[in-house]
């Protein structure tokens, strides 16, 4: 197929062409206001979600919520988070891949159950969610978002059981896909798995407050001391009579996505009691051991690639370099349909060292590849800049199948990977060698049984049933080919 289709592409050039979905955190106290430090809570978490942000608590009687679109910082200030007094509470960040980045869509949502409020924070992707949206539209619901947290709410809130709790269970049951929820009731918090465990969930305690969290960081911000994950399948309530926990579903295999740990995680996290930065430290070294350069330096595409190229750089004896300086101060940046100002956006996100660089043979490491459209500008300005050799080299394996369980990744349409061999990627990108880290090199680095985790966007399989997903994705991709291969000729 002819490389243009893939150059003259419109989408978003930043240094990631992968997005989380959402980051959630929720905090029990007996006796402090809780607002800061869901706050600061949630700042540890901005990176998994930068479109919107919210925190509802709760005094006993009441649920106030206050959300709005922007970065945390940006969402809350000392005369907003005032007003939000009580001693319970859960916050949420958010990156849409259901719905657009409206502010109704932001949570977390606020909803009633016979006649007691409730308010709902989601972190993964209802793959039903269409089935059951119609469903509940024939029994005369109402929807305001576009979201499919709001398919769970509806679920709970249209439900015939006696109390929330067994209403929640009764959604989890009717629902598909991957989540990680938070609920908060006006004396209550509970927190649910689904049974694959796609998503993190964290739990944590300090002093007589206990916490739940995405990631395990925005336990560290807060002085609080980390548990134990809460379990694929679990069920946990959180109330003055301490934590409660049962298994709402057996099971049958646990699929964490290990995208979780190869990028989306920050690195001072602990997943499977493993720090990320060490385990992505040992897939450069995994990665160096399987295909290796000969060159004058590494160099990372920051900061995703960093751990792993500062690893190839420790097994390979090449030594390691900063040979980008990175603005992190660059939000999105309006792409325009011209090479030129594609190049300037680039620019303004990742300068590159020419001092450091010139007349180098440079190993350059990054997390993953896309489209190409980002690596290939990349490695055109280090060529610009000097470099005399690049070996292009990816920690994670080529990226073939979209991904259904809360990962804004791309199309299968737009992988590069589904529509060229790794000699013709090369070839595109213009670098002297270009190789990616296996599944078992993967599998090697993290330490951990291939079996506890989804490898989907890799190899297809994917733990939960996407058939019907598949199937109009299948026909996308077809009509797209077509499409494309009519432009070309």
């Amino acid at each position: 197929m002819d490389e243009e289709f893939l150059e003259e592409t419109q989408d978003d050039y930043s240094e990631s062409e992968i997005h989380e979905e959402c980051g959630i955190f929720g905090i029990f106290s007996k006796e402090n206001n809780v607002s800061e430090m869901i706050f600061y809570g949630l700042q540890a978490l901005q990176h998994r979600g930068q479109e919107s942000a919210g925190i509802a608590v709760s005094d006993g009687e009441n649920i106030l919520i206050y959300k709005d679109l922007g970065l945390v910082s940006s969402v809350f200030n000392h005369q907003n988070l005032a007003p939000l007094q009580g001693t319970i509470g859960i916050g949420h960040s958010r990156y849409s891949t259901k719905g657009r980045n409206v502010w109704k869509n932001s949570q977390p949502l606020f909803r009633t159950f016979k006649g007691q409020s409730f308010a709902v924070a989601h972190n993964g992707n209802i793959i039903n969610t269409e089935a059951l949206r119609i469903e509940q539209l024939k029994k005369g619901v109402k929807f305001e978002t576009s979201t499919d947290t709001e398919i769970f709410a509806s679920l709970i809130e249209t439900s015939h059981k006696e109390t929330i709790e067994e209403a929640i269970q009764e959604a989890v049951s009717r629902v598909k896909g991957s989540y990680s929820i938070l609920i908060l009731t006006k004396d209550k918090i509970i927190g649910l798995r689904d049974p694959n465990g796609f998503r993190p969930m964290a739990f944590g305690k300090k002093g007589d407050s206990y916490i739940i969290a995405s990631e395990t960081c925005a336990l560290d911000i807060i002085g609080a001391t980390y548990t134990r994950e809460i379990d694929p399948g679990e069920f946990v309530v959180i109330d003055n009579n301490g934590l409660r926990s049962q298994m709402v579903f057996p099971v049958g295999r646990r699929s964490m996505c290990v995208f979780e740990l190869i990028y989306f995680a920050r690195p001072d996290s602990y997943l499977y009691r493993k720090n990320m930065y060490e385990v992505r430290h040992r897939m450069g070294q995994q990665l160096a051991k399987d295909s290796k350069a000969d060159a004058d330096l590494v160099i990372s595409v920051p900061d995703s690639g960093t751990p792993a190229a500062i690893g190839y750089s420790s097994a390979s004896k090449i030594p390691y370099v900063e040979g980008f300086i990175k603005n992190r101060y660059i939000g999105r940046t309006f792409i325009q349909p011209n090479q030129e100002i594609r190049e300037i956006g680039i620019k303004l996100k990742l300068n590159p060292l020419k001092d450091i660089i010139k007349n180098k043979r440079l190993v350059v490491v990054d997390d993953s590849i896309v489209r190409g459209n980002t690596s290939r500008l990349i490695i055109k300005m280090l060529y610009a800049a000097g470099a005399r050799e690049i070996h292009m080299r990816i920690s994670s394996p080529p990226l073939v199948h979209p991904c259904f369980y809360g990962i804004d990744m791309a199309t299968q349409t737009e992988f590069i990977a589904n529509h060229r061999t790794v000699e013709e990627i090369r070839k595109f990108l213009g670098v002297e060698s270009l190789a990616y880290l296996s599944i078992d090199g993967l599998v090697a680095a993290i330490g951990e049984p291939k079996n506890n985790f989804c490898f989907a966007c890799f190899n297809g399989d994917y733990p939960v049933d996407v058939s019907e997903v598949l199937e109009y994705d299948k026909y996308s991709f077809e009509s797209e080919i077509k499409k494309q291969n009519a432009e070309i000729l």
